[in-house]
């Protein structure tokens, strides 16, 4: 089942943005434990060039519903406020 999710922006500190990292809010997760069922599943996010990079769901993040993002490839700026695509 594929579902989206929303980027939200990058994990970051006071002082330091971590790239690889990002933070999702996946449509439809209210609560930490709907966002718990995505830990594991892989994330892919099409530029306009149509060129795909893959991450992956590490954990949680807040009791909004959340999650944190592994990418190999850091996302560019561009990707916030867009969609991946869970698989």
């Amino acid at each position: 089942m594929k579902r989206r999710a929303l980027v939200v922006g990058y994990m970051r500190s006071k002082e330091r943005q971590h790239n690889h990292h990002m933070i999702l809010k996946p449509l439809g997760a209210e609560s930490k434990e709907q966002a718990a069922q995505f830990i594991g599943r892989k994330v892919i996010w099409k530029s306009p060039a149509g060129k795909r990079l893959v991450g992956k769901i590490t954990k949680t993040h807040g009791t909004q519903g959340e999650v944190k993002a592994r990418f190999e490839t850091p996302l560019p700026g561009q990707a916030i406020n867009d969609y991946v695509e869970i698989l």
